[in-house]
């Protein structure tokens, strides 16, 4: 690919009892000491993979910024907290190979659509779920953070909350992983992105989370897209509104997104 080499399935942790994978957008423009971003696919905590968001490898990689496309175990497999454990621990990853990757340490974000957007936020909060995938000895600490049409709030109302948080889970439990529930005072500058018409994720969890932030005081830039609905970045103007990558010419709002999280981390970063 010009101007990135793609490292695919890369060792980045422990899931569990299996390895932590991960796709890593090198770019291949000696610039000294570069940014980092972890790049969290979405899928309702069910499904997806590293591969769903390739467009934003792609794209930022060519931006110059080193992005780690992080999996992590669906519902399918454990149930919460091992999504948030496994994203920290990719977080853990880049800093502890940040020489190796010419990444400064200092200098890594993350950023998330859908319930990638959700673990990207919660990646961010003061909350403990570190796990024991690896790297213990890093910090999993994030210096901007980006959500596309992400939840910020969980709660029993729906059944993929329900299947995330496991049949055990109390009221507690939906509270810590719900982001907005967290002081949110020293939060790192955010970026929020969330269509006005989303039906899967109603656009009052990005527009309180900004209020919140704005009334604490915290950077934060929201930006909503009238009459559009959930993962409106992969949707093409044809009839059934296709799903495709970001980096797809057809898709008609990939490139728009992809610049703002561009612009977004070049500032914060």
């Amino acid at each position: 690919m010009e101007g990135v080499a793609v490292h695919k399935s890369v060792v980045v942790g422990k899931a569990g009892d299996r390895d932590l994978l991960g796709d890593l957008y090198l770019p291949t423009a000696a610039a000294g000491l570069r940014a980092a971003i972890v790049v969290v696919h979405g899928g309702g905590w069910r499904k997806g993979r590293p591969e769903s968001v390739r467009g934003f490898g792609e794209l930022l990689g060519r931006a110059g910024i080193v992005c780690l496309l992080a999996d992590y175990r669906l519902t399918t497999e454990a149930c919460w907290p091992a999504q948030i454990e496994d994203v920290k621990c990719a977080i853990r990853f880049l800093r502890a190979s940040a020489d190796s990757l010419e990444v400064d340490p200092e200098r890594i974000g993350i950023v998330g659509d859908s319930a990638g957007g959700h673990l990207a936020l919660m990646a961010a909060v003061p909350c403990t779920f570190e796990g024991s995938g690896g790297h213990a000895a890093y910090s999993s600490k994030v210096a901007a953070v980006g959500s596309m049409y992400g939840p910020t709030r969980i709660d029993r109302g729906r059944a993929n909350h329900v299947a995330l948080m496991g049949e055990r889970a109390i009221d507690e439990d939906y509270d810590r992983a719900s982001p907005i529930a967290y002081h949110l005072n020293d939060f790192p500058p955010c970026l929020l992105i969330h269509g006005v018409e989303d039906e899967a994720v109603p656009v009052s969890n990005s527009v309180d989370f900004h209020d919140r932030l704005n009334r604490l005081g915290r950077p934060v830039d929201l930006h909503l897209f009238p009459g559009l609905g959930h993962a409106f970045d992969r949707k093409t103007a044809e009839e059934g509104a296709r799903m495709v990558d970001v980096a797809d010419p057809k898709s008609v709002y990939g490139r728009t997104v992809v610049r703002l999280i561009e612009r977004f981390f070049g500032k914060h970063l």
